[in-house]
């Protein structure tokens, strides 16, 4: 059964799509873990839960399985996606193709001047999340952070390829973010990253992006024999 208090249930804005905000709504529990990996979920429950009828939260649940977030077993029901290692280290590939892409523009073309107040701004909220110990919060700012380096590039498209290609990944980064001193460490090195970038020192802040992003892969075998519940059998050994 669905924790109906953990969900970010509100009230359907008669004004929009009842489908986009129901498959908003899901997307954000999954990838919290606030519905974990392998979870049973049913179309009545979730329709009980926001008050709409059976063909929104079909079409939200369709939504679900073309992001690859729910699977349909004939005769089963619907589970939420457990955890692939494979996914994860191809989504890790691409993302980090395009974060190396943008420091290395920022650094050739120069940090605009908004984009560098927004980022001391989200850098001195993330040290008060890591002081306050709120892992919610500073994963928040950690994307928030990243966005704003895309968006500095002038590039639209950008942030909405990096915003595809992590949603791979943050189910694996809510469960590394358990521990209080891997969050001060990515702080760190969000810092070093800035400090390049504003220098314009290309080399190090490439290296530095690179170090960064694999900051989780360095972790997943571990991260794997502590939730295996959570990943599929190929993943299990």
């Amino acid at each position: 059964m669905i924790d109906a208090s953990a969900l970010p249930v509100a009230p359907l804005d008669l004004s929009r799509p009842a489908a986009e905000q129901i498959a908003s709504a899901l997307k954000t529990a999954i990838l919290s873990m606030t519905l974990e990996p392998g979870q049973m979920i049913s179309e009545n429950e979730v329709g009980q839960l926001f008050g709409a009828s059976r063909t929104p939260v079909r079409e939200a649940f369709a939504q679900l399985r073309d992001d690859g977030l729910l699977l349909t077993w004939p005769s089963r029901g619907t589970y939420v996606a457990k955890l692939s290692e494979r996914q994860i280290r191809g989504a890790q590939f691409l993302r980090e193709a395009l974060e190396v892409a943008v420091v290395e523009r920022l650094c050739a073309e120069g940090l605009p001047d908004d984009a560098r107040t927004e980022l001391d701004q989200n850098l001195t909220r993330q040290r008060k999340a890591v002081a306050d110990d709120d892992k919610t919060t500073f994963q928040a700012l950690d994307d928030q952070f990243h966005a704003i380096l895309a968006r500095a590039t002038g590039y639209d498209r950008v942030g909405g390829l990096l915003l595809r290609e992590k949603a791979t990944l943050d189910r694996l980064r809510v469960l590394s973010l358990n521990d209080a001193a891997h969050m001060r460490k990515l702080l760190a090195e969000h810092e070093g990253i800035l400090e390049a970038v504003i220098a314009g020192y290309s080399g190090q802040a490439l290296d530095r992006m690179r170090r960064h992003l694999r900051n989780v892969l360095r972790t997943l075998s571990g991260l794997i024999d502590e939730n295996r519940d959570f990943f599929g059998a190929e993943d299990k050994g």
